[in-house]
């Protein structure tokens, strides 16, 4: 099975937004409500942004936001189900560290829910010295 990684220019704009959508709804209990809209800013947004490709299916994709020097944050990875065990993963993560828009920064953060030991074979650490604080705006919004 050949896979190929794709690294994105900063706007990513030969990514295709629908494929990336289908992605999140179909592998992620996080991603599934996206809307293309929502995606296309997001990517926008994000300092390094990687695809994995299998042909023309999009099976794999990841980012990262940083300011370039201190903090770096990694964010959405995910590998379709039936590829997941192969090192794809790590292949996303591990050309994301490398991006040049993160490969110096001091700290990289990631959160995750229930793919820790993933995670820690790459060698990220848990903390237990820090929390982590959240405002939920989806939820604000429907208080108010």
């Amino acid at each position: 099975m050949l896979l190929h990684l794709v690294t994105h220019s900063r706007f990513c704009l030969r990514l295709p937004v629908r494929d990336l959508q289908r992605l999140l709804q179909e592998h992620t209990f996080w991603g599934r409500e996206r809307s293309l809209t929502d995606l296309r800013l997001m990517l926008r947004g994000s300092a390094a942004v990687v695809s994995l490709w299998k042909k023309n299916e999009l099976v794999g994709f990841g980012r990262a936001s940083s300011d370039g020097v201190y903090r770096a944050v990694l964010w959405d990875v995910v590998v379709k189900d039936e590829l997941q065990g192969h090192g794809n993963g790590r292949l996303i993560v591990e050309a994301l560290l490398n991006h040049d828009a993160i490969k110096n920064t001091e700290r990289i953060y990631l959160m995750t829910t229930n793919q820790q030991g993933f995670y820690e074979q790459i060698g990220f650490e848990q903390q237990t010295n820090q929390k982590l604080m959240i405002i939920n705006r989806k939820l604000q919004t429907k208080w108010n």
